[in-house]
């Protein structure tokens, strides 16, 4: 079992497709980048710091289960791209997407009262061209206001894609190969929702 400090759906449905039991936990961090601060280096501090945020909350408990945290982000020409601020936005965002190859980077960082370990995955996402008038029906289904760079591969937004060189999982929101062998370095197991006797 693990504590999710996370929200998103997404990352609880990955979770469950695995067989890893969690529990939830509400936490606040602030996600602002820092100047200069790398893509890479960025989502694995936000990562880093939700597990502790995490680990905060649980600190007068007797919990014994590690912490995860996770941060997804998407990046172009050295960008960093969060959630879209409004319609604009993310219209801005999917149009400077269309037809180009952007990375979806993904870090995931679990933590005990003793110990941390934070790792990261980058995948390279190919969209096909866009035109105002496919983004503009996208904003009406309302999927991307709160998907970093304004889009979300699991769902409608699967139609943009014309290629991914990496991890689906970690596009997603959690990358399954990286956070199964930190699973394993913790003693946490995974298929325990989905075997039969």
């Amino acid at each position: 079992m693990i504590y999710l400090a996370s929200q998103s759906p997404r990352r609880r449905e990955l979770l469950e497709q695995i067989g890893v039991h969690y529990q939830l936990l509400a936490i606040a961090v602030d996600e602002s980048s820092q100047t200069h601060e790398a893509p890479c280096n960025y989502v694995a501090r936000l990562a880093a710091a939700k597990a502790r945020a995490g680990m905060e909350l649980l600190r007068e408990s007797e919990h014994q289960a590690p912490v995860l945290g996770a941060d997804t982000t998407v990046v172009l020409d050295a960008q960093i791209m969060g959630k879209p601020r409004d319609k604009a936005d993310a219209q801005q965002m999917l149009r400077a997407l269309s037809g180009r190859t952007h990375q979806v980077i993904s870090a995931v960082s679990l933590a005990t009262p003793g110990r941390q370990i934070t790792r990261t995955s980058s995948t390279e996402v190919r969209f096909r061209e866009l035109n105002d008038q496919l983004i503009a029906r996208y904003w009406r289904t309302g999927e991307p206001c709160d998907k970093a760079g304004g889009y979300g591969i699991q769902g409608f937004g699967a139609v943009f894609v014309e290629s991914i060189a990496g991890s689906y999982s970690g596009v997603v929101g959690l990358p399954i190969e990286v956070l199964a062998p930190m699973l394993n370095e913790f003693g946490v197991g995974y298929w325990e929702a989905s075997g039969r006797e």
